[in-house]
C-alpha cells in the first residue's frame, strides 16, 4: 500500500498505538478537553491510567513499540517542551534507542558483502555484540594486521534504510495534515521538525557519513587536550559498516569506577560542558548525542566520544547569537539578549526591543543567586519558549539539536557533580569566543569574506546588464517578443488574474525606465 492512503492508515495505525498507551490523550487531561476530543479518545480506544505512570513514561514507551524512526522522532521531541510540556520532554530525554540485537550471522553476512571479501580477510575475530540500538549494533572484534589491533564494528539493521523511509514519509504525512488544519501546529513548524528528523537519520544511515564527522571533529578538536576522537579505520568502513579504534576508558555513568581510576568527577563535568560548547561556539560543529553510553574517560584523563551518528553545525551568525544570548544573561544584560534576537530577525519587528527585553528579565532574574543544584537548564528552556511564543517567534530548526544537547550534557555534568553550575563553567568559552570575534584578524576575515561575495555579485553584473539592456531595446523597438508557451501561459494567467500580468509589464517598463534615463 503505497500514496497517501498507505500513510493515512499508518497515520491511523499510530494513533491507535499512542492510544493503548493512553499517550494521545492521556486520561490526565480529560477534563480539559472539548467533547470532540473526549469523542475521538474514544473512538481510537483510549484506556484509563492503572499503573500510575506519568504520560511523559507512556509516550516513551509507545514510541519504542513502534520502532526505530518514532523512537528517533521522541529523542528530536525532548528538544520541544514548546510542544510536549516540560514534563514530558524531560521524560524523552531518557528514552531509550536501545532494541534487542539482530543475529551476527547477519551481521558477517553485512560485512563480507560491503566488502566482496570472506570475514577472515578483515577481521581474526568478530564478536558477539556489544551494544544494539534502533539503527545499528556495534561488535568487538580484532583485524587481521599483525599484531591484530581491537577495534569496534558497527554494522547496519538489515532493511533499515527501507523501514525509515515508510515511516518518515507517513510522519511528514501527519505534520502536513497538522498544519494544514490547525495555526498552532503551522507555527511550532512540525514539518520542519520532521525534516530535521529526516535529515538526521539520512546521515545515520550512511556510516560514511559517521566516519567523516568523526574524522572532522577529531581534525578540529586536535589542539584540545582534554578530548579526543577514536581513529577511523577507512580500509574496513563503508556505507554500511564502520570500524573504529577500541575505546579503553570508564564510561560517565559509573562515577564510582571514574574516582576508583583516580579521575575527579568534578573536573570531568567542566571537561565535559567545555568541550561540548568548544565545539559548538568555536567550531561550530559538535557531537550532539553526548548521553552518558557514548562519553568514557581514558587512562589520562582525556574525554573521549564515541558514535558520531547525530552532528550539529552552526553558522557563524548562529554561533554569535548563542554567545550573544548566554553572554547577555551572564552579564544580566537583557537588552542585549534582546537584541540579539531581533538582530537574527527570530522576534517580528512590530514587538518592542524594551518590552521583549523585560520578558527576559521575568527569565533570567530568578535563577541568579539560588544555589547551582536548584537552577534547571530544561526549566529556563522551558520559560524561554513559552516567552517567545508570545513575541510570536518561530521555532528554529538550526537550534532544535544544540537545545536538545545543552540540556543532555547538563545532566551528564550533574550527574558527576550535583554542584555543577552550568553558568560559570559556560563562562570563559563564551568570552573567549567573543573576544576572537572581536580581534583585529576575525575583522580581516569578515572583511575578506564581504569582499569575496561582492567580487562574485560584480561577475554577474554584466550579464544582468546585457539582459536587461536586450529587454529595454526590444520594449522600445517594438515590443517585447515571447516564446510561444510563455505568450500562453500569460494568456491563461490573465483570464484567471488579470493582476499578474499587469504586474508583470509594470516591471518590465519600470525596468526600461530605469535603464534608459538613470543608468544611461
Amino acid at each position: 500500500m503505497t500514496g497517501a492512503v498507505g500513510n493515512f492508515f499508518r497515520v491511523w495505525k499510530i494513533a491507535r498505538t499512542l492510544a493503548r498507551h493512553d499517550a494521545l490523550f492521556p486520561a490526565e487531561y480529560m477534563a480539559l478537553m472539548p467533547a470532540r476530543l473526549r469523542f475521538l479518545r474514544r473512538l481510537l480506544g483510549s484506556g484509563q491510567v492503572k499503573d500510575g505512570t506519568t504520560p511523559g513514561y507512556r509516550l516513551a514507551r509507545a514510541l519504542e513499540s513502534l520502532g526505530p524512526a518514532h523512537i528517533k522522532l521522541g529523542q528530536v521531541l525532548a528538544t520541544r517542551p514548546d510542544l510536549v510540556g516540560a514534563e514530558v520532554a524531560a521524560t524523552l530525554e531518557s528514552l531509550q534507542d536501545r532494541l534487542p540485537p539482530f543475529a551476527s550471522a547477519e551481521a558477517r553476512t553485512v560485512v563480507e558483502h560491503e566488502f566482496g571479501k570472506d570475514l577472515g580477510q578483515l577481521y581474526v575475530r568478530f564478536g558477539e555484540p556489544v551494544a544494539a540500538a534502533s539503527i545499528s549494533q556495534v561488535h568487538d572484534g580484532e583485524t587481521n594486521e599483525q599484531p591484530p589491533r581491537r577495534v569496534a564494528v558497527k554494522v547496519l539493521r538489515p532493511g533499515i534504510e527501507d523501514e525509515f523511509a515508510r515511516d518518515v514519509s507517513t510522519l511528514r504525512f501527519a505534520a502536513c495534515l497538522a498544519e494544514r488544519f490547525s495555526a498552532e501546529a503551522r507555527r511550532l513548524r512540525l514539518t520542519a521538525l520532521i525534516e530535521t528528523l529526516a535529515e538526521s537519520t539520512a546521515l545515520e544511515l550512511d556510516l560514511r557519513m559517521e566516519a567523516a564527522a568523526a574524522s572532522e571533529l577529531a581534525e578540529r578538536m586536535a589542539e584540545d587536550k582534554d578530548f579526543r576522537v577514536p581513529v577511523v579505520d577507512w580500509t574496513r568502513s563503508s556505507a554500511r559498516v564502520l570500524t573504529t579504534e577500541w575505546i579503553d576508558g570508564v564510561p560517565l555513568r559509573e562515577t564510582e569506577a571514574l574516582r576508583a581510576a583516580g579521575h575527579d568527577p568534578k573536573k570531568v563535568a567542566l571537561i565535559v560542558m567545555r568541550s561540548f560548547l568548544t565545539q559548538a561556539l568555536r567550531e561550530g560543529f559538535f557531537h550532539a548525542d553526548m548521553h552518558p553510553g557514548n562519553l568514557f574517560v581514558d587512562s589520562k584523563g582525556r574525554l573521549v566520544a564515541v558514535d558520531f551518528g547525530i552532528m550539529g553545525r552552526l553558522d557563524l551568525a548562529t554561533r554569535r547569537f548563542m554567545a550573544e544570548t548566554i553572554g547577555g544573561f551572564l552579564a544580566r544584560d537583557y537588552v542585549r539578549v534582546a537584541r540579539a534576537h531581533f538582530e537574527a530577525q527570530f522576534v517580528p519587528p512590530h514587538f518592542s526591543l524594551e518590552t521583549f527585553a523585560q520578558a527576559l528579565r521575568a527569565v533570567g532574574e530568578p535563577i541568579f543567586g539560588r544555589p547551582a543544584r536548584e537552577v534547571s537548564m530544561a526549566r529556563l528552556l522551558q520559560q524561554l519558549f513559552d516567552t517567545t511564543r508570545r513575541f510570536e517567534m518561530q521555532a528554529q530548526p538550526q537550534l532544535l539539536l544544540l537545545q536538545k544537547t545543552m540540556v543532555v550534557v547538563e545532566g551528564v555534568a550533574r550527574g558527576l557533580d550535583p554542584d555543577f553550575d552550568i553558568w560559570e563553567a559556560s563562562r570563559p568559552v563564551v568570552e573567549r569566543f567573543m573576544l576572537d570575534q572581536l580581534s583585529p584578524q576575525a575583522r580581516l576575515r569578515e572583511m575578506a569574506d564581504t569582499i569575496a561575495a561582492l567580487g562574485r555579485a560584480v561577475q554577474k553584473l554584466p550579464d544582468f546588464m546585457r539582459k536587461t539592456d536586450a529587454i529595454a531595446e526590444m520594449l522600445v523597438e517594438g515590443g517585447l517578443k515571447l516564446h510561444p508557451d510563455s505568450e500562453r501561459r500569460i494568456a491563461e494567467a490573465g483570464r484567471s488574474d488579470y493582476g499578474l500580468v499587469w504586474a508583470l509589464l509594470g516591471f518590465l517598463l519600470g525596468v526600461a525606465v530605469l535603464w534608459r534615463f538613470v543608468l544611461s
